[in-house]
């Protein structure tokens, strides 16, 4: 019995609400094993009581049957934190942005695996749910949310001179894509992206959210650690196809976020196959490959997205795919149960 044995074993706890665990998320200080007791040391921040507390009957539930573990001590420090929610410690020194109560990021390490699409269809998903979704597109050199939303107005301003934003099917939606014409590019340095980054967060007019969607740009750029190291993220949601190099890719997004201490929800496996009219499924880019990975990053499997022609039309179209019923669409299925996996690990 040795400490790593322990912290591995302690892997399969998770912090009460997110689908990170304990060892993870940097709260176990010390284990300590000596002949006939394991003892482990624990620091949370919270304000919360029931937090430490399942904290301390899972860490038992994990340990208590192994071999040789002796006697089991859980000791856990309790700090006070800002706010009840489990990503306090994470957050600390970052600031909220006004009337949003929850933020989640959508990410991908690599381009072209639908982020965008799965972003709308979640953003869609979740107020279906009855929730006040906003959804800022962090894209700026490929934004794609104002053709997703099928809108092409002009953004206005307020007597703050706050950008009021776009609404379009129940949802409040800002991206570059608005400001732009459709074959004018965004050619701006580092330090302009982190400012035009800045005031899609800050200076629009988002009002009073449930949750704010953010549509990353892929990679592990500028934009990415502008928004992370400002702006109390409460989850990200990674993006991927089943293919190895997307896979690569996804894997160093996932290091990132948990470098800077931002909480996994989970992984989305785009494009997971075609289904013919017949029934029979052709994994198209490999079979099961982000399943594979969301175990090996101990992150749940939010949904898989089977390759649809409605998805393309309606991302096309101006109408996502989660806007029809659930029975009309395999795919429509799979963002609403997304959606549902989302709230429960980030709820309101």
């Amino acid at each position: 019995m040795t400490p790593d044995f322990i912290k591995q074993a302690l892997r399969n706890v998770r912090y009460p609400g997110f689908s990170r665990d304990i060892i993870s998320f940097g709260l176990v200080k010390d284990v300590r094993c000596e002949p006939g007791s394991t003892q482990v040391d624990i620091e949370i921040q919270t304000k919360d009581p029931a937090i430490p507390e399942q904290i301390f009957k899972d860490c038992h539930a994990a340990l208590d049957d192994l071999p040789d573990v002796g006697e089991v001590k859980i000791n856990i420090d309790i700090k006070d934190a800002p706010d009840n929610s489990g990503a306090a410690a994470a957050n600390t020194g970052k600031s909220s942005v006004p009337g949003i109560k929850k933020i989640i990021a959508v990410a991908s390490g690599k381009g072209g695996v639908g982020k965008s699409t799965v972003a709308s269809n979640l953003a869609i998903s979740l107020a279906a749910t009855g929730a006040k979704v906003g959804i800022c597109d962090c894209d700026l050199y490929g934004p794609s949310i104002a053709m997703m939303f099928g809108s092409n107005e002009r953004p206005t301003a307020n007597e703050k001179e706050e950008i009021i934003p776009i609404e379009a099917h129940g949802l409040k939606l800002m991206s570059m894509g608005f400001l732009l014409e459709d074959r004018s590019p965004v050619i701006v340095r580092g330090p302009m992206a982190t400012r035009y980054t800045q005031q899609f967060l800050r200076q629009v007019e988002w009002g009073e959210l449930d949750y704010l969607i953010l549509d990353l740009p892929p990679g592990t750029g500028d934009i990415q650690l502008t928004i992370v190291q400002t702006v109390a993220v409460d989850g990200v949601v990674i993006v991927t196809t089943p293919q190895e190099v997307a896979l690569i890719d996804a894997r160093k997004a996932v290091s990132m976020f948990a470098k800077v201490n931002v909480p996994i929800v989970g992984l989305i496996e785009n494009m997971a196959w075609f289904e013919c009219e017949h029934g029979t499924r052709y994994p198209l880019f490999g079979d099961g490959g982000g399943v594979r990975e969301a175990e090996s990053l101990n992150v749940p499997v939010l949904a898989q997205i089977p390759i649809e022609v409605p998805v393309r039309e309606g991302g096309d179209g101006g109408k996502p795919i989660a806007l029809s019923p659930a029975s009309d669409s395999n795919a429509s299925r799979a963002f609403h149960q997304a959606a549902e996996a989302v709230s429960k690990a980030i709820p309101l």
